[in-house]
């Protein structure tokens, strides 16, 4: 009875597995093709993403044998979609000014992904009976949601350093139609100045003027914040998911889909 058990799981991983791979070899051959096409094109800085995200492909399978753990199949394939998502989609196809909401949907998904990884190192730990770890389940859950919002921050740090010193736009810059600020007060009190219903701003340069007919550019202070509040839900949402799953240790749960584990 337990050999017919262990064959049913052996295959059903098999069939999973196949799955991921099925995926990986679709995405890995999308951006050898993009990789060609952006060298023809001239396009040296793109080409470098599609080499940056074959790399990064790798990086699962890396973890799985360098520390012995087993990574989820709906995991995996996630990690994929993601990091295909972000860097392929986003960054060469231009889908973060194309769809509105590109970029909070991925880092929504960071959030998610992080809390995951976090969540998973803790646990995995707080099993292995050398170490005598006995970490509650809400202790786990919080250093899950904790690792997860400090790689948002680190990111955004990331962000803010590139279009401050390398002259990018990362943290997108929006428009916007009022603004509360003590520097405007001219009594130079602490106390905000505000400024509704912004009809145009008006931009001067030593050599130009520039005329921004809606309103007044925000440089990238909605972003950041929008990008940890997103990173935030993600986080929160799976370290619920695997706090109820350390409470119960239910392999049958959804958390064991995103659970690593020591393999066996």
């Amino acid at each position: 009875m337990q050999k017919e058990k262990l064959i049913t799981k052996l295959k059903k991983e098999i069939k999973l597995h196949k799955r991921a791979f099925i995926i990986y070899i679709i995405l890995r051959l999308l951006v050898i093709i993009t990789l060609v096409l952006q060298l023809l094109n001239g396009n040296y800085e793109n080409a470098f993403l599609c080499i940056l995200t074959l790399v990064l492909f790798l990086i699962p399978s890396l973890i799985e044998l360098r520390f012995k753990i087993e990574m989820p199949e709906t995991l995996e394939i996630i990690i994929f979609l993601f990091i295909f998502a972000a860097e392929i989609l986003g960054e060469i196809q231009n889908f973060y000014n194309v769809f509105t909401n590109w970029d909070t949907i991925l880092h929504t998904m960071n959030g998610f992904l992080c809390a995951a990884i976090g969540f998973s190192l803790i646990d995995i730990l707080n099993r292995i009976e050398k170490l005598h770890w006995n970490l509650s389940p809400l202790f786990v859950a919080i250093v899950g949601f904790c690792f997860s919002m400090t790689i948002g921050v680190l990111w955004e740090f990331f962000e803010y350093g590139a279009d401050k010193y390398l002259g990018y736009d990362m943290q997108k810059d929006q428009i916007i139609n009022k603004i509360s600020s003590v520097a405007l007060n001219e009594d130079g009190k602490n106390i905000p100045f505000k400024i509704d219903n912004i009809k145009e701003t008006i931009i001067v340069t030593n050599n130009q003027k520039y005329l921004l007919d809606s309103g007044y550019l925000d440089i990238g202070l909605n972003d950041t914040m929008t990008d940890l509040f997103v990173n935030f839900i993600g986080a929160i949402v799976y370290c619920i998911i695997g706090f109820i799953y350390v409470k119960n240790r239910d392999d049958n749960s959804l958390a064991q889909k995103f659970i690593l584990k020591i393999k066996e």
